[in-house]
This record gives structure tokens, C-alpha cells and sequence, in this order.
């Protein structure tokens, strides 16, 4: 007798579906804006578990599927983890520059605002 597994996979854009508007909804919630600038930190998986967001797990699922959704991450189950990273060479390939400038906007944007 043959065990068969069932993974669980996500639905993900192709890189020639993410679509400019998308992307753009997706990086202007501050909470995903905050999600993204701490992948662009790392070179690694974070599960959904490692951030520690300011509103509830259902609020928090829907950030990650807005991400997801419109390509910006790559989520991936590992077990019971869900594993998220960057689309970056895909977002990069698509809109050049895009990613960075935003995450260097934000950073600036939080430089302004605390400062005295």
C-alpha cells in the first residue's frame, strides 16, 4: 500500500500576472508595509509566528493573503509552519527599483517621525 501525502499549497500569481495596482495595495497598510521590511532584513523564511502584529491572528491572516495574493511573498508550508518570503527577484524583474525605493521611503518616513 502506496502513502500519499497531502500538501497543502497556495495560490500564488505567475510573475507575468502581478499587476502593478496590486502591488501598490499591498505595500500601503502600514501593517503589511511592516511585514515586508522585515523579510527585506533577511535572507530567511519567517513563519507567520515570528511577527508580532498590533491586531488580531484573523486580521493578520488576511495581511499575509493580501501579500500573497498580490505577489509581493512566497508562502510555503514546512510541516505545520507557513513559511513567508519576498518575491524580490520577481518584483524586481517586473517594476525595477519598485521594492527598494519603497523600503527606503518607509525607513526615512520612520526617521522623520522620530526625530525631534
Amino acid at each position: 500500500m502506496t502513502s500519499v501525502t497531502s500538501a497543502r499549497v497556495l495560490d500564488h500569481p505567475a510573475r507575468d500576472e502581478i499587476r502593478l495596482e496590486s502591488v501598490l495595495h499591498a505595500l500601503s497598510d502600514p501593517v503589511r508595509l511592516r511585514v515586508v521590511r522585515a523579510l527585506a532584513r533577511t535572507e530567511d523564511e519567517l513563519s507567520c509566528s515570528y511577527f508580532d502584529l498590533p491586531v488580531t491572528k484573523s486580521t493578520t491572516t488576511h495581511h499575509f493573503r493580501v501579500l500573497r495574493e498580490s505577489g509581493v511573498i512566497q508562502q510555503i508550508y514546512r510541516g505545520t509552519a507557513k513559511l513567508n518570503c519576498l518575491r524580490r527577484d520577481d518584483l524586481e524583474a517586473l517594476f525595477p527599483g519598485l521594492l527598494d525605493s519603497v523600503l527606503a521611503a518607509a525607513a526615512s518616513q520612520d526617521d522623520r517621525l522620530t526625530s525631534p
